[in-house]
């Protein structure tokens, strides 16, 4: 996927134990990552998916950051 400026902006898709009324603090977790673009839940999905779009690759400091507040987080491959 190609975004404003040029700029390849990368997919990373996680499985989670997120649930809705998480929502908003993981949000919160993740707002203090200057590379991502948007936030993406899928709360039907029985892996409660988190989308994430980003301008580089942050996969592993995504799961470091929300595992280590007592979340699951673990790329789907």
């Amino acid at each position: 996927m190609v975004g404003i400026e040029g700029l390849q902006h990368l997919v990373l898709v996680f499985k989670t134990n997120i649930n809705e009324s998480l929502e908003r603090n993981v949000r919160q977790i993740l707002s203090a990552f200057n590379e991502i673009i948007q936030i993406d839940f899928d709360f039907e999905d029985h892996d409660n998916i988190l989308r994430i779009e980003a301008v580089q690759d942050i996969t592993l400091e995504v799961e470091i950051a929300l595992n280590s507040k007592g979340y699951y987080c673990g790329e789907l491959q």
